[in-house]
């Protein structure tokens, strides 16, 4: 058995697809999952002092797992190019420095080449390294759950069986339709090796009952199940973490992911540790912040 529980930064830094789903699974709702803008740095103080990337800093509040949304923002055709930790190759190399596995939102519909859900940018970002590829949608792209679904079944047939898949929805994605038992496992069906839904309290309409009877759906076709915050309340005070928190472990998340609508291209780190220390106790919190720093 490998939890990310165990993992110091470079076992994670490794970890990638269908090991980095089982790893997930294996923790049994502990793990912490950040989406962060690919180009923003927090924290820079010009115009000689150090930046600090959205990565770094969601890293050292607990994240185990870090999303990049905008990819397509720091790509030159050939390179990444991240305000605060310079220029690299490969996703790959990226997971080395910031010593997290690195996932890649992608959308369906009319957004820049690389971000697009297609197979050749799927294939592009794993082959590069990316540990995870997550796919949702926000307002103006193709973000129906039979659109959802469409474009999973798609990049599953191009991409290797051992590649990790996420897909489903943070929010309606200007598309209001309910969240329902039989359109989460319809994405599990298309090749979804794990499903997102949004946390009760985030969504209108989404209650606990609801959840849990669709997580529980989920997880008996294979799949594991993140339960998001992508509403902005990711931005919210500290207060509401225990309700939030509480709840996703009640319905039974594998993972839990904090939205990138805050601070410049990213969630409160301080609410990403306060929901961290609810669900996993302030031993794995503190281990994974102090383990960050360990080379």
């Amino acid at each position: 058995m490998t939890r990310i529980l165990d993992l110091d930064r470079e076992a994670l830094a490794a970890l990638r697809g269908r090991r980095l789903t089982a790893a997930v699974a294996d923790s049994e709702g502990r793990t912490m999952v950040a989406e962060v803008f690919a180009d923003r740095a927090a924290l820079a103080f010009a115009p000689t002092g150090p930046a600090v990337h959205n990565l770094e800093l969601m890293a050292a509040f607990g994240a185990d797992v870090l999303i990049l949304n905008m990819i397509d923002r720091v790509w030159d055709g050939e390179r990444f190019h991240f305000p605060g930790l310079g220029t690299v190759p490969d996703l790959a190399a990226l997971a080395d420095r910031v010593g997290r596995p690195i996932g890649v939102n992608l959308e369906p519909g009319d957004v820049p080449r690389l971000r697009r859900a297609t197979q050749e940018s799927a294939r592009r970002l794993v082959d590069s390294g990316a540990a995870l590829i997550t796919l949702t949608a926000n307002p103006s792209t193709d973000g129906t759950f039979d659109g959802l679904t469409r474009a999973t079944s798609a990049l599953r047939a191009a991409l290797d069986p051992d590649t990790a898949l996420w897909t489903g929805k943070m929010h309606h994605a200007g598309h209001r339709e309910r969240v329902t038992t039989a359109r989460l496992t319809a994405l599990v069906d298309a090749g979804a090796d794990g499903v997102i839904i949004p946390l009760p309290g985030t969504l209108p309409g989404v209650t606990r009952e609801a959840a849990a009877e669709s997580v529980a759906a989920v997880q008996e076709a294979g799949a594991v199940v993140m339960g998001a915050i992508g509403t902005s309340q990711e931005g919210a005070h500290t207060t509401v973490v225990p309700q939030l928190a509480l709840t996703a472990k009640e319905i039974g998340v594998d993972a839990h992911h904090i939205g990138d609508c805050f601070l410049p291209g990213m969630g409160d780190p301080e609410l990403l540790y306060a929901y961290s220390v609810a669900v996993r106790g302030r031993r794995h919190t503190w281990t994974r912040m102090a383990l960050n720093g360990r080379r």
